[in-house]
C-alpha cells in the first residue's frame, strides 16, 4: 500500500511511530505537509499538489490535523476523498469532533454521560449560566481551545462572573461547565482503533493544576477501566464518525463523563504507559478497512 501521513513535522512522535509501523509492514509511506498542498477542484478529476508535483497513486491516508489547521486540513482530507483515497479519519468527523459545542449536543442526543454545560450569547446571562451548573466552583472553555489552553477554573462566583465578562468582552464563544470534583484532577483517555477501546491510561494533573493533559506537566500511567467506560468510549466514537481517536473521560458520582473527543490523539503518553503498538493497530487497521472500502463513506450524522 501507498500511504500518505498529513502532519506538518515528521519529527513528532506519533507522526515518527507511524511511519516506523508502516514501513515494517512493508508500506510506502510519505509525509505530507497539508499547508504545502494546493488544489486543483476540477469536474471529474480533483488533483492535490505538493510542492510542485501531483500527488497520485495514494492507498490512505492518515490525518494528523493540528486544531489551528483544521479549516485548510481538512479541506485536503476532503480533496484526497474526493480522488478515492480511504482517510483513517473522515474530514467530515474531524470538523465536526474539533466544535465543542456541536460534538456535546451530538453526544447528548445519544444519552450519553456529559458534564452539566451551558452557553449563551448574552453577558445579561451570566447568573444563569453559574446558577445552571451548580455554582462554583466551575469550569470555563474557549471553544476554540486545545491541550488545556483556554480552560479556566473559576472557584467563587466573583471569579466566574469576572472571567466570563472578559471572555464575552471579546466576543470569543465560551462554554460553562460543572467542575467534576471527584475526579481530583484526574481523568481517562481511552484509545479507540476500529470501533475497540485498544488501550486506556489515567492522567493525573502536576500538582497545583487541575488540567490533566500531559502537555501541561500531567502523569500518566496504564488504567483498567470499567465496561461502563469501555462502552461510553465506543459509543463516543461511533458518535462523532471517528475510526481513531482519544475519548476522555471523567470518572463522576454519576458515572462516567466524556470531556472531549480527540481525532488526533497523541500515541507516546498511550504508548509508554500501555507498552503497546498502538500505532501498528492503526496501521492494521488501516490495511483491512482500506481493502473492504476503496472510499470514504460519511458515518455518524449531525
Amino acid at each position: 500500500m501507498k500511504i500518505g501521513i498529513l502532519s506538518r513535522n515528521p519529527k513528532l512522535y506519533s507522526t515518527r511511530r507511524l511511519v516506523e509501523a508502516a514501513r515494517q509492514r512493508k508500506h510506502e509511506v510519505r509525509v505530507i505537509d497539508v499547508l504545502r498542498c494546493y488544489m486543483d477542484i476540477t469536474a471529474h478529476n480533483p488533483v492535490i499538489h505538493y510542492k510542485g508535483e501531483e500527488l497520485t497513486g495514494f492507498d490512505a491516508v492518515i490525518p494528523r490535523i493540528g486544531a489551528s489547521i483544521t479549516f485548510y486540513g481538512t479541506a485536503v482530507v476532503r480533496q484526497f476523498e474526493m480522488m478515492g483515497v480511504f482517510s483513517v479519519n473522515e474530514s467530515v468527523a474531524i470538523t465536526r469532533s474539533r466544535d465543542k459545542l456541536r460534538s456535546l449536543q451530538l453526544l447528548s442526543r445519544t444519552g450519553l454521560g456529559l458534564p452539566i454545560t451551558t452557553f449563551a450569547h448574552s453577558p445579561d446571562d451570566i447568573n444563569g449560566l453559574i446558577d445552571e451548573v451548580g455554582g462554583a466552583p466551575l469550569v470555563i472553555k474557549l471553544l476554540e481551545g486545545t491541550q488545556g489552553l483556554g480552560v479556566v477554573l473559576a472557584e467563587t462566583k466573583k471569579a466566574a462572573e469576572s472571567v466570563i465578562q472578559a471572555f464575552m468582552g471579546l466576543n470569543a464563544n465560551i462554554l460553562v461547565q460543572e467542575f467534576i470534583k471527584e475526579a481530583r484532577g484526574s481523568d481517562i483517555r481511552c484509545l479507540v482503533v476500529g470501533g475497540k477501546v485498544v488501550s486506556a491510561m489515567e492522567r493525573k494533573a502536576a500538582p497545583g493544576e487541575f488540567r490533566s493533559n500531559l502537555h501541561r506537566g500531567g502523569q500518566a500511567s496504564l488504567i483498567k477501566i470499567t465496561p461502563e467506560e469501555r462502552s461510553t468510549a465506543v459509543r463516543a466514537a461511533s458518535t462523532m464518525g471517528l475510526n481513531v481517536c482519544g475519548v476522555d473521560l471523567l470518572r463522576s458520582n454519576h458515572g462516567p463523563v466524556i470531556m472531549e473527543v480527540n481525532s488526533s490523539p497523541g500515541l507516546r503518553g498511550i504508548e509508554e504507559a500501555s507498552k503497546k503498538d498502538i500505532a501498528g493497530m492503526i496501521i492494521e487497521f488501516l490495511e483491512k478497512e482500506s481493502q473492504e472500502r476503496k472510499s470514504t463513506k460519511t458515518r455518524g450524522r449531525g
